[in-house]
């Protein structure tokens, strides 16, 4: 997908070395996700007041929430220069264009997340730049999923075959069931930026109620439970923002139920990993669901809570494997099949 089969003029070792390199830049990319998340569930992003420095330091003594703080930004840096080494390395080692490209967009991406996180240190955590901060770290990953399968054998060993992707109908299922997932993981930072994660702190009830209503005695409800075990009162806008990133969660299963349904019908035979991948989507997204029933019930314990974010970036990236190896290697054909 997204260009033509035009290959690689690195050398064997170098295309070896551009694969590891690639798949090593997509774990600490995950990892960057789990430790950011863990700001956030730790209630640690004031922790560091000033940016770029951490208490006009360095490295700061790694105390308290300084250790999440100042520790995300260290695996962030870590990050930023394995990615502008990545793309320097496609700049003088790949043919491809488009690969070369990609690579320095990431780049900017990682430039313009670093801008975004001091931004948020710096004027107290605004929601609007939280949340962004939160969803380009999202796309970010979906960058190196996307360069690293530029890398991969199994890409090569396509082009040498001319495999064509699998039906149109297919591929737009998994393009808006991509995008859902992108509405859910905002709507997950939203509630987390907005202090929402308990807002509706029982489950499978909403606010002691089957059907929420959004009433006075729903509030009420949930603001005596809150009060009574030392959590600061709620409005309804944060339970309705908490209550949409619930039914998000069953959108989210239902689309999914639609693209396996389309897939036993329309998946290409000659696609042989699409449905094995396929499959671990729907055990990553059961998992999802366990994670996020005991975020509620743990009320929101930080690892549990931490690995809930994370996993759902890895949704979210694994989708992304899911459409490359579903659709056509050329963009042409790509917009092609989705458009005919």
């Amino acid at each position: 997908m997204i260009s033509g089969v035009e290959p690689s003029t690195a050398l064997p070792w170098q295309k070896t070395f551009l694969r590891r390199y690639s798949k090593i830049l997509c774990l600490f990319t995950l990892f960057l996700i789990f430790a950011g998340g863990q700001v956030t569930s730790t209630g640690s992003g004031l922790s560091v007041p000033d940016c770029p420095l951490s208490y006009g330091m360095v490295f700061p003594p790694m105390v308290g929430g300084v250790f999440y703080e100042h520790g995300h930004r260290m695996v962030a840096t870590a990050v930023g220069f394995l990615m502008l080494c990545f793309a320097i390395l496609l700049a003088c080692w790949e043919k491809r264009r488009w690969v070369k490209n990609l690579g320095f967009v990431a780049v900017g991406a990682v430039v313009l997340q670093g801008v975004l996180g001091g931004i948020t240190v710096l004027f107290f955590l605004p929601t609007a730049v939280s949340v962004s901060h939160a969803v380009l770290a999202q796309t970010f990953f979906v960058l190196t999923i996307i360069l690293a399968y530029s890398q991969s054998e199994e890409r090569i060993s396509r082009e040498r075959i001319l495999e064509n992707g699998g039906s149109s109908q297919f591929l737009w299922w998994i393009i808006i069931w991509i995008f859902v997932i992108y509405v859910q993981l905002a709507l997950g930072a939203l509630m987390r930026h907005t202090e929402s994660g308990l807002a509706i702190p029982d489950f499978p009830t909403m606010g002691n109620q089957w059907l929420p209503k959004f009433d006075e005695s729903m509030l009420a409800w949930i603001n005596d439970w809150r009060f009574e075990n030392n959590y600061d009162l709620v409005s309804v806008f944060q339970v309705f923002i908490h209550f949409l990133h619930r039914l998000g969660a069953i959108v989210l299963l239902l689309v999914l139920i639609i693209v396996n349904a389309v897939a036993v019908q329309k998946i290409s035979e000659n696609i042989k990993k699409t449905f094995s991948t396929l499959l671990i989507l729907d055990g990553l997204i059961f998992l999802q669901v366990i994670l996020g029933i005991s975020t509620v019930l743990t009320f929101k314990n930080p690892i549990i809570t931490s690995l809930h974010v994370m996993l759902g970036a890895g949704i979210l990236g694994w989708s992304t494997l899911l459409l490359l190896r579903a659709s056509p290697l050329s963009f042409r054909k790509l917009k092609k099949q989705l458009f005919k």
